[in-house]
Order: C-alpha cells, then structure tokens, then sequence
C-alpha cells in the first residue's frame, strides 16, 4: 500500500479523529525512526533520518504500509519506521487505522519536515518503546496517581456563575462516575488547600491501570499530562467520554474567562486546538478498526 497522493486518504482525513490530530509535541529526534543498516566499520549509520535532522527537508518519494505477519509497519521509501530506542515501530493489525493514521502525518510532511506534526507517530513508539517494560509501567503509574491530590476536575468555586455552571456540567458527572464505577472515596474542595486523595482510592485506581495494555497506558499518559486530571484522562481511554468531551472538561475554568471577558487571540484559540490535538490523538489510539 503506497500513498503516491493524500487526495487517497481524503476520507479518512476528513474523519473525527484525524480532524483532532496534528498534536503539538516535544521535538522529535528524526533519525531514529527509520534507518539503515549501520556501516562495517561501526560508525553512525549514514541514513536518511541522520540527513532529514540536519537539513529538515522530505527525503523520501513514498510512505507505505506493509503487512508483517500479524503486526503492520509504515515504510518510507520500503524503510520501516523505528522508536527512539530503535524498536520497529510496529501495530497490531486490529489498529490499521493507528497504522493510517501514522502513514498520513509523514505523507503530509511536503517540503520541510515538521516533528510537531508528527503525533501519532510519538505516541505510538512511547507505546512500543517503553509501556511493555514493567519498571517504565510502574514508575508512569506511581506519577500518574500523583494527580488525583491536585485534579482539576476536584476544586470547586462558587463564584463566577458561568464556571459554576461549567463544573456543575463538565466534572460533577465525572466525579460522580469514578465514585461508583470503582467504588472508591473521592474528596472534592471549594479551596485551593491541598488535599490528598485516601489512600484506598489510590490502589483501587492503581490497580485499574496494572489492567492496561501499552496502548492504553500510553494513552492514559498523554491525557493526564495534557489536561492535568488523571480523572478526566481515565473516563477518555475507558471511553467513558470522547476527546472533544475531554477537552471541554479539561479546559473549564478557560471557557468560563473567555464567556466573560472573550478571547485572546494567539493564546486562548492556540490552546483550543493544541490541547484537542493532544487528547485526539489518544483517542485514536485507542481505536481497534
């Protein structure tokens, strides 16, 4: 499968999931993820990742998708794409769409390359290259816990009416998910005094993330990381929400300053979309078509 134009993946660009992808990322080291064999006399390899770093240009005639046993990879010019720890970066055939969508970001790189276009690709090999490894899970876990004492979706305030309205809509059906969904205890606040979280409710929740597959607990990562909630990022990979339902909540208290005072250009509408690009893309990674 080859994609000589994107006009071939028109369809898919125009679905709800790619609309929200796009994610803005940390820079991306470009020549890990496709290489060649490292030359005989045990120096760097001379690939074309190591040219596209230093002179951020498209190398490449033709991105692929290629069948390998049960797993799929994506090729440039017939290369398979690797992870930064130089794992092929290869998905089960049950997320041909990951695969899809993978494809599509590297076919969109034109003239220059972009890493910060490059989302599902990131969040795919933080996939593969570390939420197999039990130390990595347990140690992503132990700081993904670490944000139920400060949740966003927590701290309550009584005043301005249109906040109060956002809480009331976006968290109070969360809160009250997690509740009963898990049979836990959750403190909730009107202060900014921190509180911690009781214990049980921590290693009920935790023992809920031990469950994960990779995909999950890569997913589960970047939206905690993103809207600052691990309740928020919990109902979106259990697909309790959706990523535009996510986001809403997440971005509460921003909603509610731009229905008073409006928006501020280059800032409020940026966050907008960075922040929908974030959560999208791990909703999308989640999928299983």
């Amino acid at each position: 499968m080859h994609f000589a134009a994107r006009t071939s993946l028109s369809p898919l660009l125009r679905s709800t999931c790619r609309r929200q992808l796009g994610t803005t990322l940390t820079l991306w080291r470009l020549r890990t993820l496709a290489t060649a064999a490292a030359p005989a006399d045990g120096a760097a390899p001379a690939t074309a990742m190591n040219r596209a770093e230093v002179t951020l240009k498209r190398f490449w005639k033709t991105v692929g998708i290629e069948t390998r046993g049960d797993v799929l990879a994506v090729t440039l010019d017939t290369r398979p794409l690797k992870t930064p720890s130089g794992k092929p970066l290869l998905v089960p055939q049950s997320k041909r769409l990951v695969a899809t969508l993978i494809a599509t970001e590297w076919e969109n790189q034109e003239t220059l390359i972009k890493p910060h276009a490059l989302p599902m690709t990131s969040l795919a090999a933080r996939a593969v290259d570390a939420m197999e490894d039990e130390a990595t899970r347990s140690a992503v876990r132990a700081s993904l816990l670490r944000y139920l004492d400060t949740d966003t979706v927590c701290f309550f305030q009584d005043y301005p009416d249109p906040l109060v309205r956002l809480q009331q809509e976006h968290w109070e059906p969360l809160i009250g998910w997690v509740r009963e969904e898990f049979d836990v205890e959750l403190h909730t606040s009107e202060s900014v005094m921190f509180r911690t979280q009781p214990e049980e409710t921590k290693a009920k929740l935790d023992a809920v993330l031990k469950d994960f597959d990779q995909w999950q607990m890569a997913a589960m990562e970047r939206a905690v990381y993103t809207t600052k909630s691990f309740i928020i990022g919990l109902a979106l990979v259990l697909k309790r929400i959706n990523a535009e339902q996510a986001a809403r909540a997440a971005q509460v208290e921003v909603s509610s300053q731009i229905e008073r005072w409006g928006e501020v250009e280059d800032s409020h509408d940026v966050d907008y979309h960075d922040v929908r690009r974030h959560l999208g893309s791990s909703a999308c990674l989640l999928s299983t078509v």
